[in-house]
């Protein structure tokens, strides 16, 4: 059995409940749905246990908080590349798949798919992995979006580097789809 997080950002509370982080906003300020604010800031925080009384209250399903799948949107200039890493995990896993060969069509996928978790090839010529990580930062909507930069054979120190820069982990073997879905399950843990 996994284990649940027992207190939920509200970027998260909307994936679960697929709507827009700001409906969530309302319906904590509203006192519709309770939870707490992060003291000397504006993030809130909705106990698990809070959020499945008020979807019951409302009808909206839980079946998300047990077993979703997770959105994945991998951006890599090279199709081919992007594409058999979708399907090893579509094949492993309880993924919906999406792909993007340029930052521009990141941004469009990005917007309709609101991805769980989103794979950039550090190494594709055509994308910058920084502008697509800061977007994602900066967008209320993807405030739940994980980032995860994919790049063989980096040093700890580039490692940590990009850490520094925003991204929520980094892949150095993409070639290896146990390592992938390992590292997408740690930085959703939604469901531990």
């Amino acid at each position: 059995m996994h284990k649940r997080k027992d207190v939920l950002t509200t970027g998260q509370v909307a994936q679960i409940c697929n709507v827009a982080p700001r409906t969530v906003t309302k319906w904590f300020d509203s006192g519709q749905l309770k939870g707490y604010r992060i003291p000397g800031s504006r993030d809130r925080r909705i106990p698990t246990s809070e959020l499945i009384r008020f979807m019951k209250a409302h009808d909206i399903p839980t079946d998300t908080l047990e077993v979703g799948k997770i959105r994945v949107l991998i951006i890599d200039s090279d199709w081919k590349s992007a594409e058999e890493t979708a399907d090893a995990l579509q094949a492993k896993g309880n993924y919906e798949m999406r792909t993007a060969q340029s930052s521009f069509d990141a941004g469009l996928v990005a917007q309709k798919l609101v991805p769980h978790v989103i794979l950039i090839n550090l190494m594709a010529p055509d994308i910058d992995a920084k502008s697509v990580c800061k977007y994602v930062r900066s967008t209320e909507d993807l405030s739940g979006t994980k980032v995860i930069a994919v790049a063989s054979n980096l040093r700890e120190s580039e490692a940590e580097a990009l850490h520094d820069q925003g991204f929520d982990a980094v892949i150095t073997r993409p070639e290896d789809a146990a390592q992938v879905m390992e590292t997408i399950q740690a930085v959703t843990a939604i469901i531990y």
